[in-house]
């Protein structure tokens, strides 16, 4: 059976990891083998990758310097974790995948999006998500939301506008694929957020499953 593909995507403070979490447990107690990873570092050299790229000594890095970095990091991200345990048949979810990537240095950098999406592509190996969980808030929610952990990298410090462009380009990626990636209003509680996630989850575990 082939496996299944879920990734959470969302600007800073969504409740991306918390979310991505709750959906393996849930998957989990259903039966299903999953594999909860996350972009960038979740792999030996990529841990070092994440190191850089979110250091806020770092803040003046050449926007294709980071981009060339976070490939990097998911080229060694599909080829060691995510293809293997697909093709095992498990079903793999990950905070944050190629739609970061289009949405804060496509939209948000100013990148050209088909030079981003044509580097994108080979990087990832043609493997595109399932089902994307869009956690769509308010900028200014999500930063305040992230304070209160005291988080502090490199896109903490970037202003309110950049923030609202990495917005607007994860919104405009869900109209041009609406089938793909579902938005949900991530401002509400988290249990109210998870219970209407939990369908699409159903739906995208049961479809592979009779595939």
């Amino acid at each position: 059976m082939k496996g299944v593909f879920i990734t959470f995507e969302g600007i800073e403070g969504s409740g991306k990891s918390t979310l991505s979490r709750m959906a393996s447990e849930y998957l989990r107690q259903r039966g299903f083998s999953v594999v909860l990873t996350h972009e960038p570092g979740d792999t030996e050299a990529g841990r070092e990758l994440r190191r850089v790229l979110l250091d806020p000594h770092l803040k003046g890095m050449h926007p294709l310097t980071e981009l060339l970095l976070y490939f990097a990091d998911r080229s060694e991200h599909v080829h060691r974790v995510i293809a293997p345990a697909l093709r095992r048949g498990e079903v793999v979810v990950c905070d944050r995948f190629s739609d970061s990537t289009i949405s804060y240095q496509g939209y948000g950098r100013g990148i050209d999006l088909d030079v981003l999406r044509y580097i994108d592509g080979i990087s990832r190996m043609g493997l595109r998500p399932d089902l994307t969980i869009l956690l769509d808030l308010d900028v200014r929610e999500g930063l305040r939301r992230n304070s209160l952990t005291e988080k502090r990298d490199r896109f903490e410090q970037e202003d309110m506008a950049f923030h609202e462009r990495v917005r607007r380009g994860y919104l405009r990626i869900a109209g041009e694929e609406p089938e793909r990636v579902k938005v949900v209003d991530a401002s509400r509680p988290i249990e109210v957020v998870f219970n209407e996630i939990r369908p699409h989850l159903e739906r995208a575990v049961r479809k592979q499953s009779t595939s």
